[in-house]
């Protein structure tokens, strides 16, 4: 099946056992497992509203481990926009993104107009914290890119996360609706911008 050029790619990387797969089943599924279960590679489509015409989001889920290069570099040359994933409980796992963003620059050639967003994830372990909030606000700024912290776990910031993603997109208007309820004045409003939102 050919992919549609009307979807929206989007790549999640990090370590094992950040929580990637959890930010990503919190928001398309809005669930949250405590078990750990590692991933090889999983995509997630939620379909979104654009321009009034249907478009999907689509999100790969990679592996936390560097067993794949190629499909690393594959998912880096179809993807439209990046989350770099950390946990606030490893400062090595801030390290391991160092190389992945090395590559979304080599094979892009520039981040310049990609949507990228450093995520820091468990923020509901404040007691085993190793990275500073403002060490990723830092990490983010010599990146170039946008940051948040999140919690999987106690849902917080995960679909604000995606939201700011789409909204770092300049190319085409895309946003999420939060509470998925829109009053009759913004809907209108969104028909005349040509905003997206999830259906």
């Amino acid at each position: 099946m050919p992919e549609q050029s009307n979807d929206y790619r989007v790549v999640v990387f990090g370590a094992g056992g950040v929580g990637k797969s959890s930010l990503v089943l919190r928001f398309v599924k809005g669930t949250f497992r405590d078990t750990y279960i590692p991933t090889v590679e999983d995509t997630y489509r939620q379909v979104i509203s654009c321009d009034k015409s249907v478009c999907t989001l689509q999100i790969t889920d990679t592996t936390g481990s560097h067993q794949f290069p190629a499909m690393q570099r594959l998912s880096i040359s179809k993807g439209h926009a990046f989350i770099l994933v950390y946990s606030i409980t490893s400062r090595q796992s801030l390290e391991e993104l160092k190389p992945i963003y090395q590559q979304v620059l080599a094979i892009k050639g520039t981040v310049e107009s990609i949507p990228i967003m450093l995520v820091g994830n468990k923020s509901d372990e404040m007691a085993q914290r190793e990275v500073e909030t403002k060490e990723g606000e830092a990490q983010a700024t010599s990146w170039k890119c946008a940051f948040m912290e999140t919690s999987a776990k106690t849902n917080s910031n995960v679909k604000e996360l995606f939201q700011e993603l789409l909204a770092l997109e300049k190319k085409r208007d895309m946003s999420l609706s939060i509470d998925g309820k829109r009053s009759g004045k913004q809907k209108r409003a969104d028909k005349l911008k040509g905003k997206c939102s999830i259906m």
